[in-house]
């Protein structure tokens, strides 16, 4: 998970929100599952140009292990897999919605 918290050093709240959101691409994806509610990965794939196949597949993983993101596999072939923000990732809208008027 990357929001461990390691036994002898605790992360301070802003420390903690930028371990679940930081980086170049989570913020992107973030956005896209507000913009659209339920993806595919390819969809994700599509609308963030530029990530890589390994950092969107990284940071969707991520993403669910700290509780934003949500998957949903359905037992077909072929396989089908959807992503949305969980209640949790939507309480950090406001957030990403300050940054983007901000900017």
């Amino acid at each position: 998970m990357t929001s461990e918290i390691s036994a002898t050093k605790k992360l301070t709240p802003f420390d903690y929100t930028l371990s679940i959101i930081g980086g170049k691409w989570k913020m992107k994806i973030m956005y896209q599952l507000k913009s659209n509610e339920v993806l595919r990965y390819g969809d994700l794939k599509r609308n963030i140009p530029g990530i890589t196949h390994k950092m969107l597949s990284l940071h969707l993983s991520d993403l669910e292990q700290d509780g934003i993101v949500q998957r949903v596999e359905y037992p077909q072939i072929p396989p089908k897999v959807e992503y949305s923000l969980t209640a949790q990732g939507q309480s950090l809208l406001p957030i990403l919605e300050a940054m983007c008027l901000w900017g």
